[in-house]
């Protein structure tokens, strides 16, 4: 019996496993790098041991380190997670040569599926369906459109789509490094790229006394960078036919292994209902939780169960309802999913029913690694949580998940949730039309819809009233009257903000009538009550009344209401020179690594072509030239770590 695990991970997935290990009366040992000393993880563990430093090269990557913090806090059992370590066979290996239980299938089956070349090749073997695999060497035209994959890891990393052939060679080397870079592995290859195509995969789990469960398929095509940011089960593109065949090829495949554990086979579904093996997933999947709340199970427990040597029963138990979870992730989807980072200021979700469980019955539930208050960093996965919905059908499912995104707080660094809740009421997601393609398909109009003008207008002005609220409470006299208030009449009060889509200044009154705002005749002051940390604007339009929720923090303003988050920058009245930035100055959006630099000064550059390539968030981000012009200096060099903002090169246009 396992008595003390450790999670060889972080974030939510840490707290996810010690949630289980809370139920079960297993003590829990944390590991956690320099960046996450005070993580939600690391505070919640029985014991946390520190990882020295903070790249996953340093910390999260280090079988060594993690062996002796698990020798040092006298852990008997290592759950790995997902991501990092979780699929590295010879940490498997290491794991259990150490004596200690490994919660996962054997290592020679996590190094059989490690590549994904020779994962197909088994499997073909096995009788499950495969793509062919074109050598990058003799491709042609007839053989596009392409997907280079890295052989190693997944969640999107080292995949690049070719469509052209001449940028066959730069691709190739482009996920060579970014494979190397998150998985220690270069090796990639090329296969179809099948457009319209569905990602389905099939949840197996595995004793081993030979009994292999397989719970369903789940529906993972809404991808950006082939990444999954939308999960769902069952897919509505699968009916009992084919979902049967579906459960047959996956359980083939983990016989055919020897699988052990909770796993996942991954497919490609095309649209005549054909479809091919991708991978095997040697590990808990981030989308577990659909499975979990369509079959009332904790896959979880039952790794840990299998890894003490549980039978399980001969078939699990029947599914129930719609379950779909998506993704919140720190990144910008508008300026190409650029990561963001910083604090996390507030983070809340209304109406969650249950957090790392099933709820009681259909309800919301949360799976997060961050608080408030939690720093969002430059070194891990920008993923700050997941939200599931399970209802009892599909359309329920979806609606009750976007009206929780959208009532959600979430102040700090730029999210995916507006993105997130657009496409859950979009048209053609809520018909269950959706492939590997949907994000590419809609384009800008889903990506970038900036909020409506006349909410962004509103917003400004509750945020311009807590700002007077605010000043009368820091008034060291008098702090009763009306900010800016005059014994004859005066000129109006002016407050000026950046929005998203350019300066809105607001300027108004507070009169013995009431509130009389510029551009807003029709709206009236009701309240404004709560504290500088959070104020509660309360609007009247044309009889209807509105709350506004306002926190300034600097000089980011947050403003939620049922019109939708707004984020806003409060302007000073005056700017100070020493701000400015050299005309044409490229700046760098994020913090970041330079992994390389791909012009020189003097150089004559074209509107979009690549200066600068930058590593964040275990991704490469490209840098590109806002005009046509000539580089009249370089400012980076590659290793280089950078902040947001800083200068990368100076363009002068109109040279070239």
């Amino acid at each position: 019996m396992i008595q003390r695990l450790l999670v060889a991970n972080r974030g939510e997935i840490a707290r996810r496993v010690f949630r289980t290990c809370r139920d079960l009366g297993v003590e829990t040992v944390a590991v956690y790098s320099d960046a996450d000393a005070d993580a939600p993880h690391a505070r919640e563990a029985d014991l946390a041991v520190r990882l020295p430093g903070a790249a996953p090269a340093e910390t999260y990557l280090r079988a060594d380190l993690i062996l002796a913090a698990a020798g040092s806090a006298g852990a008997d059992a290592v759950h790995p997670g997902y991501g990092f370590l979780s699929e590295n066979a010879d940490f498997a290996r290491q794991v259990t040569a150490a004596g200690l239980t490994w919660v996962g299938p054997p290592a020679e089956v996590i190094a059989a599926m490690g590549s994904k070349i020779e994962a197909k090749r088994l499997l073909a073997g096995a009788g499950v369906p495969v793509l062919p695999e074109p050598d990058p060497e003799t491709v042609t035209v007839a053989d596009l459109p392409l997907l280079v994959k890295a052989s190693a890891g997944g969640g999107g990393r080292g995949m690049r789509a070719v469509r052209v052939l001449d940028e066959l060679p730069g691709a190739l080397a482009s996920a060579r490094r970014e494979a190397g870079s998150a998985f220690g592995d270069t090796t990639v290859f090329c296969e179809p790229l099948l457009e319209g195509a569905r990602h389905v995969e099939v949840q197996v789990l595995a004793d081993r006394h030979g009994t292999v469960w397989t719970l369903g398929e789940r529906e993972c095509s809404i991808q950006r960078r082939h990444q999954k940011i939308l999960e769902e089960a069952p897919s509505p593109a699968v009916g009992p036919e084919l979902r049967a065949a579906l459960s047959e090829a996956a359980a083939a495949a983990a016989r055919a292994i020897g699988y052990r554990g909770a796993g996942t086979v991954e497919f490609l579904l095309a649209a005549d209902d054909r479809f091919f093996f991708l991978e095997v997933n040697t590990r808990l999947q981030v989308e577990h939780p659909v499975t979990e709340c369509r079959y009332g199970l904790d896959l979880v427990r039952l790794q840990l169960e299998i890894a003490e040597g549980a039978r399980l029963p001969g078939r699990p138990p029947e599914p129930r309802g719609h379950a779909v979870e998506v993704r919140l992730y720190a990144e910008d989807p508008a300026e190409d999913w650029r990561p963001s980072s910083g604090p996390l200021h507030t983070f809340d979700v209304p109406g969650v029913d249950a957090e790392f469980a099933v709820p009681d019955g259909y309800g919301l539930r949360l799976d997060t690694g961050v608080t408030d208050g939690t720093v969002i960093g430059t070194h891990y996965d920008p993923m700050l949580a997941k939200v599931i919905a399970w209802a009892p059908t599909r359309a329920a499912s979806a609606r009750r998940l976007a009206a929780a995104l959208r009532g959600a707080r979430i102040h700090g660094p730029d999210t995916n949730r507006d993105l997130l809740v657009r496409i859950l009421a979009e048209p053609s997601f809520l018909a269950g039309e959706t492939d590997t393609g949907y994000l590419d398909r809609l384009g800008p109009k889903v990506l970038a819809a900036p909020p409506e003008a006349a909410a962004v207008r509103l917003s400004a002005l509750a945020a311009a009233l807590a700002a007077a609220a605010d000043a009368r409470d820091r008034a060291p006299a008098l702090g009763g009257l009306p900010s800016g208030w005059r014994n004859v009449t005066s000129a109006p009060q002016r407050r000026s903000y950046a929005a998203p889509d350019g300066e809105i200044e607001v300027a108004y009154r507070l009169t013995r009538a009431g509130l009389r705002a510029e551009g807003h005749e029709d709206v009236g002051l009701v309240s404004v009550a709560g504290s500088p940390a959070d104020r509660t604007v309360t609007l009247e339009t044309a009889g209807v009344r509105r709350r506004f929720t306002v926190r300034q923090i600097g000089d980011r303003v947050h403003v939620d209401s049922g019109l939708g988050a707004v984020a806003l920058r409060a302007l000073p009245r005056f700017t100070d020179p020493a701000d400015k930035v050299a005309p044409g100055s490229l700046l760098a959006p994020m913090p970041g690594t330079v992994v390389r630099v791909e012009t020189r000064p003097g150089a004559a550059v074209t509107a979009g072509q690549t200066l600068v390539v930058l590593e964040a968030m275990k991704m490469e981000h490209r840098v590109t030239a806002p005009a046509a012009g000539m580089v009249a200096g370089v400012g980076v060099h590659v290793g280089q770590q950078v902040e947001a903002g800083a200068v990368l090169a100076v363009i002068s246009e109109g040279d070239s």
